[in-house]
């Protein structure tokens, strides 16, 4: 059943957001960090709001008419190609073309950045250069940086990222906010309502190692590839601080676009 908070007694008047689940729970996030939902929620939550998880990697949504009672929405990454025409992500891209005529904030990472871009009419594919695992430095733009200068963003900023695909083309009218040496966009807006992240933001270096042995397992990425992950993850950090600071003050409306 969708929309399940963990037992919260809903309060009048306080900050609601629905987290669009594309992706099952390994054994191995479940039993430590008890699942993604809660990986999301531990990044962007805050005290006294409500946070509710929707699987819509199995055709679960919000209703249309409870859209409204929501402040935000999060798309989460997936192990399916955002460019692909299972039901279910053919269903989710009706559904954030409808949020979007509503102007509702939505925030998507990696997987939900790629299918964002679809849903407004960009491209996506697989990547140009391959997969891109590890912890990877982004180069936001001068205007993102002067635009987002209350955050104190830094120019490189490091992120955990795990991907195949990629943003080819940004939709009409959107911004690409920042770039990295593998992946062209890395981040773009769509008015003040939308903010696609390839990044994963969310994720610890011990959840992208147990990832990369089950990728391994499963004969998706070469040895050389894990390695070099590995290699990224031991040299440099992901700034988590300052992905917080951005994720948190777009899904609240803090953030000035002009």
């Amino acid at each position: 059943m969708g929309g399940e908070d963990g037992g919260e007694v809903e309060k009048k008047g306080r900050r609601k957001f629905a987290v669009l689940l594309c992706a099952d729970d390994s054994d191995y996030v479940k039993k430590t960090y008890g699942g993604y939902f809660k990986v999301f929620v531990g990044l962007l939550g805050e005290e006294g709001e409500a946070w509710e998880v929707y699987r819509a990697a199995h055709g679960e949504l919000p209703c249309m008419a409870d859209v409204d009672g929501y402040d935000g929405f999060v798309i989460t990454g997936s192990c399916n190609d955002a460019h692909g025409d299972d039901q279910w992500i053919k269903d989710l891209v009706s559904f954030l073309k409808a949020l979007d005529a509503k102007k509702k904030k939505i925030l998507g990472v990696c997987f939900g950045h790629q299918i964002l871009s679809r849903a407004l009419g960009g491209k996506s594919g697989r990547a140009m250069k391959g997969w891109d695992i590890g912890v990877t430095c982004i180069h936001p733009s001068h205007s993102t940086i002067k635009l987002l200068s209350s955050l104190h963003i830094p120019s490189h900023l490091p992120v955990i990222e795990c991907h195949r695909d990629e943003v080819w083309q940004v939709p009409p009218q959107a911004e690409v906010m920042a770039w990295s040496e593998k992946t062209g966009v890395e981040m773009f807006r769509y008015g003040d309502h939308i903010l696609g992240i390839q990044g994963h933001p969310e994720y610890s270096k011990d959840i992208l190692r147990h990832l990369l042995d089950r990728l391994l397992q499963r004969n998706l990425i070469q040895t050389c590839h894990a390695e070099a992950a590995k290699a990224s993850l031991d040299a440099r950090e992901p700034d988590r601080e300052a992905w917080k600071r951005l994720c948190k003050g777009f899904l609240r409306g803090n953030l000035s676009w002009q």
